[in-house]
């Protein structure tokens, strides 16, 4: 749905060039919810912003939707913005007009839709983002996961392919962000959209997204499907952002030196996060272990979990062997 071909963005600030995105190659794939997950001036505002041309890029190719929008002139590329809907950090919605002609703004500007057929679709969106009783009132009178509300059916309004969605969660309480992650998720479900989403909380990505990628210094450091990224992060940044959504503060390292045998870090995926996986094993082999540390949880709906163990006894090979062959993933913490 969206590829970035070597990809890039420089500002020039006071004579001096600053690199907000570096030469990126990066695909998201169409139907998806992909998350782009970065601390603060990793250059992912600016690459969403790339997608539909409120940034030009300095070098590279942007196709999306089938388009080349590098490629495209004045025109061409306000046509392909009707196809790309944008939900913003702090709603952005005009405090002079009400919630109906907040959202069907973006068809009146189109100016090719008739006042019937605007009237029709702003019913439409706000009985799906449940504020079909809220269209006369304006910005002021409304909550702020109301007033994200409004802006999701506005961004909505053209009926886009594509939704990006900057921040979108991060100026509402904890409550409110899961009510608005699960109207992005029955969107994505039932219209069949492409989401792009940018965030600092890995929360975020677990609960809805698809694949995600991880950016540093204007650069995609680690990317993958969120099981994989999440369960298994390679790049040290992606590590800290897992820590911190686990409630640790990322300085500590586990200190397993009293600890007598093999530690391993196992990690369950789907169904077989809650099957008796490790005791039959343990039963089977005559192998001992004993519990470090262990966590379990969802990433999006599938069940996953990960425990820190130490083997012992003389079976300690066949019963990690045992483990990986039922589908458990293994790694050597120490030998």
């Amino acid at each position: 749905m969206i590829e970035f071909q070597q990809v890039s963005k420089t500002f020039q600030v006071k004579g001096r060039s600053i690199a907000a995105v570096k030469p990126t190659d990066l695909h998201v794939n169409r139907g998806e919810i992909f998350g782009l997950i970065g601390y603060s001036g990793a250059g992912k505002s600016t690459l969403l912003r790339l997608i539909n041309h409120l940034e030009q890029p300095t070098t590279g190719r942007i196709i999306a939707d089938g388009v080349e929008v590098t490629a495209l002139d004045a025109a061409g590329l306000r046509g392909f913005r009707r196809r790309v809907g944008m939900i913003f950090q702090h709603f952005n919605l005009l405090s002079s007009k009400t919630v109906a002609q907040n959202v069907a703004m973006p068809m009146r500007l189109a100016g090719e839709y008739e006042r019937s057929a605007i009237d029709k679709r702003v019913r439409e969106l706000l009985e799906r983002v449940g504020l079909a009783d809220q269209a006369s009132k304006y910005p002021a009178q409304l909550s702020g996961g109301q007033k994200q509300r409004v802006g999701i059916a506005r961004a909505l309004a053209t009926g886009p392919s594509i939704l990006l969605c900057d921040e979108a969660t991060s100026a509402l309480d904890p409550e409110t962000t899961g009510q608005v992650l699960q109207l992005l998720r029955q969107i994505n479900q039932e219209l069949g959209l492409t989401i792009v989403l940018i965030t600092h909380e890995m929360d975020v990505i677990r609960r809805i997204c698809d694949r995600v990628g991880v950016m540093e210094e204007g650069q995609v450091i680690e990317s993958g499907p969120v099981a994989e990224v999440f369960l298994q992060p390679q790049h040290p940044t992606t590590q800290r952002f897992v820590q911190l959504s686990e409630g640790e503060d990322g300085t500590q390292q586990e200190d397993f030196a009293h600890v007598a045998g093999r530690i391993l870090h196992l990690t369950f995926l789907g169904e077989s996060t809650y099957a008796p996986v490790l005791s039959q094993v343990m039963q089977a082999t005559g192998a001992n272990y004993s519990i470090l540390a262990g966590r379990i949880g969802r990433i999006k709906d599938e069940p996953c979990g990960q425990l820190t163990i130490a083997l012992t006894g003389e079976q300690v090979e066949l019963a990690e062997q045992q483990l990986s062959a039922a589908g458990v993933k293994i790694e050597v913490v120490r030998p």
